[in-house]
């Protein structure tokens, strides 16, 4: 593994590169795209596990001190049914406020990442490229070896603090999910929302977990010092298909009552539409029934973000087609060609669709209202590099 390479990731993850996918849609015949054939060895460096079972086999196959951490990964795996077949590096970072690329994409300039690699194991994540910068494919080993930023709170406390932060928004689960289930053991976001609130910095965090329901007492407190912007990732609400394509994620209707649980308590929250995949969660009825659902979260808003496929998700993906929807695969040639968005014009109606949907149900007009109370002591003024960013609409599917 390329613990040299660490960041990458961070400073790269919502940047869009430029670069256009090779990819063929012949890929969609491989059985194993973006990973290792079945049964190869993982080619890493010894900070592999044995897979053994057990609580762990902490530290005895630490690699070597990387340039971009304090000290040399151990590895743990542990032997309970919620964590079977994972394997964690717990690294200790040596930055993790981020700054993302200028010419990316994305709205927001900040992020932080707790984790890298997700146990949700979504066939469509774009985040998968960005394991390969670890030597690591994007693949199984990006739903299996996660790395963990350990010291990931303390960091941000110390961060926050510097005389060259300005305060502005950082932005959580733009790469992989700071909800998966490996915060479930780790607990690192209780440290990064009680650094994020005593500093009254705001954030936004969009998440598929329902873990975040944990952290609502926090979030709330935040919420009364400072702007934070909530969003549940819910593409659709077709059971098989979510069983299938989003194999480790919670029940969409598991997220919606979270979303709706969040919303009961106060605060807002809204639910990224995404992604809308072409030919399986696109038709009238499908979008109909979907957006039904999260108005009745009381969501404050809605936003569909129609797929898109970077290499690493690219190829996986389309194994995931040519497996379970065979007869799609010339569809998917003929809308993505070797891109990796559909054609503004199918994202345009996409979106109309969805905004008539949103009107229709009502979605925002019950939601509760902004709940911050500047503190009374504020924090004197930074200057700041540029103008503070407006509040973002997180858009990353």
């Amino acid at each position: 593994m390329r613990w040299d390479n660490m960041l990458l990731d961070d400073v790269r993850e919502a940047g869009n590169t430029g670069r256009r996918p090779t990819a063929d849609f012949a890929e969609a015949r491989n059985t194993n795209p973006g990973g290792r054939p079945p049964g190869t060895p993982w080619a890493g460096n010894g900070a592999h596990a044995s897979g053994e079972a057990g609580m762990a086999r902490a530290g005895d196959r630490a690699g070597p001190a990387p340039a971009l951490f304090e000290r040399a990964a151990v590895t743990r795996t542990f032997d309970t049914p919620a964590f079977r077949g994972l394997t964690f590096y717990e690294v200790h970072a040596r930055t993790i406020v981020n700054q993302v690329p200028r010419a990316s994409r994305m709205s927001f300039r900040w992020t932080i990442n707790p984790y890298r690699g997700c146990s949700h194991a979504c066939f469509y994540c774009f985040a998968r490229g960005t394991h390969t910068y670890l030597d690591l494919d994007a693949g199984l080993d990006f739903n299996s070896k996660i790395v963990v930023k350990v010291n990931a709170p303390e960091l941000l406390r110390r961060e926050l603090a510097a005389p060259r932060w300005a305060g502005e928004r950082i932005a959580m689960g733009t790469n992989v999910d700071c909800y998966q289930r490996a915060e479930g053991r780790y607990r690192l976001m209780p440290g990064i929302l009680t650094a994020l609130r005593d500093a009254a910095n705001p954030f936004s965090i969009l998440t598929k977990g329902t873990l975040i329901l944990r952290d609502i007492e926090l979030l709330t407190q935040a919420a009364q010092v400072t702007d934070v912007g909530l969003n549940f990732s819910v593409g659709f609400v077709d059971k098989e298909l979510w069983r299938s394509v989003e194999p480790g994620t919670p029940d969409p209707e598991r997220r919606l009552e979270a979303c709706a649980a969040l919303t009961a308590s106060g605060l807002r929250c809204g639910v990224l539409m995404g992604p809308v995949v072409p030919f399986l969660s696109d038709s009238p009825a499908q979008l109909d029934a979907t957006v039904r659902a999260i108005a009745g979260t009381g969501a404050s808003q809605v936003s569909p973000i129609v797929l898109h496929l970077r290499p690493g998700a690219r190829e996986w993906f389309l194994g995931w087609l040519g497996e379970h929807h065979p007869g799609l695969v010339a569809r998917y040639r003929a809308l993505y060609g070797r891109g990796a968005y559909a054609p503004r014009a199918y994202q345009a109606r996409i979106a109309e669709q969805v905004r008539e949907l949103a009107h229709r149900y009502g979605v925002g007009r019950a939601g509760p209202s902004a709940r911050r109370i500047r503190p009374a002591s504020p924090r004197p003024e930074r200057a700041r590099s540029g103008p503070a960013a407006p509040p973002e609409q997180l858009a990353l599917l």
